[in-house]
């Protein structure tokens, strides 16, 4: 049965742009008590200003378990919690013999760490109450690598290895877990990537829609486009040599090493001084 979105509270990390940002507006329209985080509280707080008061934001490193204290004090007015979006997240790209130390670090951050505390910090009181559900925003190259994006590939690779044993962790504990995969999403993230021959480039509000979906009916991996996981778990059991043929038949894998990085300046740029001030206020984790 399908459940309704009215009423729910819902935690969006990243909820400021791109992906995050049309979660928060699909899931306010219907009703739903919506707690936006963001790196960048400013803009995180332009966003909530824009509904009622059943939708407000605080600042949020994922990164920092302290940050996860502070941001869900600030939102506690919202809770109890029965969903968390675990969506922020980074994609620097490039050769990894070129990539930086600190670039790899923040991407692994970001992108793993901030799963793990997301779900370690929400996680005990939906299995407290015995009900909630968490979605955590993968990608299709965490089960389809692509070179140039290797570091990244690797971190949803975890993200998406967490969810699976999460799932069977929480399940018990009436807590569902899902993960959305996405192909190239047409926002900042992705600026500059071209997608593969016969794929066309998925919209936020597409990937919204299945987190939607993923909450009105939980299932346990969901792509973005749908038929992308039709498409790939078959090739993925197919001989080395058939899988290479068939990603260069798709040009598969010229999506990242294609990429126009003059392009993607302003993000990538944007993604290094968010680094540095993570690296600033001391934060190892």
């Amino acid at each position: 049965m399908s459940r309704s979105i009215n009423g729910l509270s819902i935690i969006v990390t990243g909820g400021a742009r791109g992906i995050g940002r049309a979660t928060v507006d699909l899931f306010a329209r219907q009703g739903a008590k919506v707690a936006v985080g963001d790196l960048d509280g400013d803009l995180a707080a332009e966003v909530a200003a824009q509904y009622d008061d059943k939708v407000a934001a605080a600042p949020l490193d994922v990164t920092d378990p302290d940050s996860w204290t502070a941001f869900l004090a600030a939102v506690d007015h919202l809770g109890p919690w029965d969903v968390l979006v675990n969506n922020a997240g980074i994609m620097p790209l490039g050769p990894v013999l070129e990539e930086s130390h600190a670039t790899a670090r923040s991407i692994i951050d970001v992108n793993v760490h901030g799963v793990i505390f997301g779900t370690k910090a929400v996680a005990p009181g939906m299995v407290a109450r015995g009900r909630g559900h968490i979605v955590n925003v993968a990608s299709a190259v965490g089960r389809v690598a692509l070179a140039n994006g290797a570091t990244y590939s690797a971190s949803k690779f975890a993200v998406v290895g967490f969810s699976e044993a999460t799932r069977q962790e929480l399940a018990p504990q009436g807590v569902d877990v899902t993960m959305v995969l996405p192909s190239v999403v047409n926002t900042e993230l992705a600026v500059g990537v071209p997608a593969a021959r016969g794929v066309k480039k998925v919209t936020a509000e597409d990937v919204a829609e299945v987190i939607d979906s993923a909450v009105k009916k939980p299932r346990a991996e969901l792509w973005v486009p749908r038929w992308g996981q039709a498409l790939s778990k078959p090739t993925l059991a197919l001989p080395r040599a058939v899988q290479d043929a068939i990603t260069k038949a798709m040009k598969a894998d010229e999506v990242l090493s294609g990429t126009d990085f003059s392009a993607r300046a302003a993000y990538e740029a944007r993604a290094a001084r968010q680094n540095v001030a993570r690296e600033a206020t001391g934060d190892k984790s």
